[in-house]
């Protein structure tokens, strides 16, 4: 009798183990999909009423619209009198709110690492040993940094801290190399610390080329 009932166990087990990837995929790319059509809403509210009515494809349509102004826009930022515009409209408008200069610090940061400007990644340590992964938000100019901790596999929720810039090493990876290690609940970890980092303490400032020196897991 005891047979049978490790088989079912281990047999249920074994496949709960791949079908559970399988749906956080599916749940992810339903999230993903949705935003793509929420954000393409406001493009698409300046079209003449009823020109998407029909529309079987609204996530297709979506992309598109999104990319198709992306493009516009860059191709308009490419000219001499287009970047003028548009530094007056982010210097007057756009940089006086708080939420558009963190998402352009954010989106910034998943380009180079260590990019001025953009969120940096780095290892915060402990008195104890232990280390943890941070996103370097803000310089207080005193010694003192505020730092984003990150929750595995949401690499967007978590805690917001103020330390000390001598416990901080400014990793050589950009969010979406630790995005990506954090959605995997932690699988890379040792390929990041391995990376080029650097001791903020040692300068105190962040937008400086990283020194080399590594850190080991």
């Amino acid at each position: 009798m005891k047979q049978p009932i490790d088989f079912l166990k281990t047999t249920a087990l074994g496949g709960l183990f791949v079908l559970l990837p399988v749906l956080l995929l599916y749940l992810l790319l339903a999230e993903a999909l949705g935003l793509i059509v929420v954000l393409a809403e406001p493009i698409a509210d300046l079209f003449p009423i009823g020109t998407f009515d029909e529309i079987k494809h609204p996530v297709a349509v979506g992309l598109i619209l999104i990319m198709g102004v992306s493009f516009l826009i860059g191709l308009i930022l490419r000219s001499e009198n287009g970047r003028r515009l548009g530094h007056w409209i982010e210097r007057t408008l756009l940089g006086r709110m708080p939420v558009y200069s963190a998402l352009k610090k954010l989106t910034t940061g998943f380009g180079k690492a260590g990019k001025n400007g953009a969120f940096k990644t780095a290892v915060l340590n402990y008195p104890t040993g232990e280390r943890e992964i941070v996103y370097v938000i803000e310089d207080h100019g005193n010694g003192y940094l505020t730092v984003f901790q990150p929750w595995a596999p949401t690499a967007f929720s978590g805690s917001v801290k103020v330390v000390n810039q001598d416990r901080l090493e400014i990793l050589a990876a950009n969010l979406g190399d630790v995005s990506r290690v954090l959605s995997h609940w932690g699988v890379g970890v040792r390929d990041l610390l391995d990376k080029n980092t650097k001791d903020v303490g040692s300068s105190g400032d962040l937008s400086e080329d990283f020194s080399g020196k590594g850190v080991s897991p």
